[in-house]
Formats: C-alpha cells, structure tokens, sequence
C-alpha cells in the first residue's frame, strides 16, 4: 500500500496537479462520502486463469474475461466487488463507481443486479488503440478524432477520422506494410473480414473469436 501511495504522489508531483494522497486498508474509511470510487482490484494470482484451463487442454491467453479463466476470475473478484458496493450503498450512495476490474460484464451483471449504486465499467484499451491506430497511419494522435462503441473489451471503431476526414482508408493502406500487420495480426485480421478495427489487444482478442486458437501452430 505504501509502495502504491509513494507511486501517486510521485505521478502527481510530476503532473503538478496539487492532488492529495491518504492511503488507507478500511474500506469505510475510503469510502465515507465519496463522489467518485475508481476500481482496480485483483484478488488472487490470475496466473491460474491460464494454467488451470491449459492443464485440461484449453488454451486461453489472459483468461481473464470470458471462458473458464474468467469465471474463477469472477468467483474471486465478485464477492470483493459486491462488498465495495455494499459498502458504497452505506457511506457515498450518490457516489459514482468507475470499474475497471475483470471480468467486466460479468462484474458489471453483478454490482447492477445485486445492488443500487451509480456504476460504469470502463477499460483502456479504447484511447490504447485509438493511440496505437494513429502510430499506424503515421499522424499525430492529437489531430484525431473516433467514434467506438461495442461491449466491453470488443468495442469497434465505427468512425475514425484524421482532420476531420476519413482515415480508414490510411488504415487499409498500413495494413499492407507486414512490419505493422506483425504488430496487431488478430486486429487487422479482423477489420479485413469484418470491416473495422476493434479495441481491443490482438492477444485478448484471439481468445473471443473461434479463429485463431484453434491450433498449436496458429496460436
């Protein structure tokens, strides 16, 4: 906890943005009149995500957002994510929970169903790609602009502009180039059969779709 509190202030001094720390293991006292309450927990090594399935012969990558590396992920996380918002209920009612903890639809099922709490759930990968894609055409990502919607860890970018013009043509054309097709093989794969790039990474990606596993050499 100390380690994660020295990191912060670090990253604030650095930012200048005049934040304050208080680092704390009660979980009310973290709580106790909240606006908003950022999630980003792991309970347990998720090392068994992939090694209990592959021990029966399913091959998973990450394991922990859908097959049987994320339902123990869930069974672990979820009674810790109900309990925060249990807690929540209590101390911030009005409060807002930013979740960012997997598996994300089954947590997210979860703290909606069983509590009243105000909830999103969030994941990265969305503005990570949209960074990565603009490395790919070769423009700056400040003068880009998207549209992405989807379900969580499968969002698509449905518009993807360069200066307010379209920039999936650029994209096509990067796709060509095999040194940037290596960098994101299951996501160009994808956007050439489907028609548009998704969110998220090409190694979480290959364990939702039934294409790319389906073999020793092709994974």
């Amino acid at each position: 906890l100390e380690t994660m509190a020295a990191l912060a202030r670090r990253m604030i001094v650095q930012q200048g943005t005049g934040a304050q720390v208080q680092a704390t293991t009660s979980l009310p006292e973290a709580l106790d009149g909240a606006d908003y309450v950022a999630v980003a927990i792991r309970v347990g090594s998720d090392r068994y995500n992939v090694e209990i399935p592959l021990k029966y012969g399913i091959n998973q990558a990450i394991g922990d957002t859908s097959g049987p590396g994320g339902v123990f992920y869930f069974l672990r996380n979820a009674p810790a994510m109900v309990e925060i918002a249990q807690t929540m209920e209590k101390l911030c009612p009005d409060a807002l929970m930013l979740n960012y903890t997997n598996p994300m639809v089954m947590l997210s099922w979860t703290v909606t169903a069983l509590t009243g709490i105000r909830y999103v759930g969030l994941c990265h990968s969305v503005q990570g790609t949209a960074t990565a894609m603009a490395e790919y055409i070769g423009v700056p990502f400040e003068e880009v602009s998207y549209w992405a919607a989807g379900i969580n860890h499968m969002a698509w970018y449905l518009k993807y502009q360069w200066k307010g013009e379209d920039a999936y043509p650029l994209l096509w054309k990067a796709m060509e180039d095999p040194e940037i097709h290596a960098r994101d093989i299951v996501k160009w794969e994808v956007m050439k059969h489907f028609g548009a790039f998704v969110s998220e990474s090409s190694i979480h990606m290959s364990e939702y779709v039934p294409y790319f596993r389906k073999q020793p050499d092709l994974i």
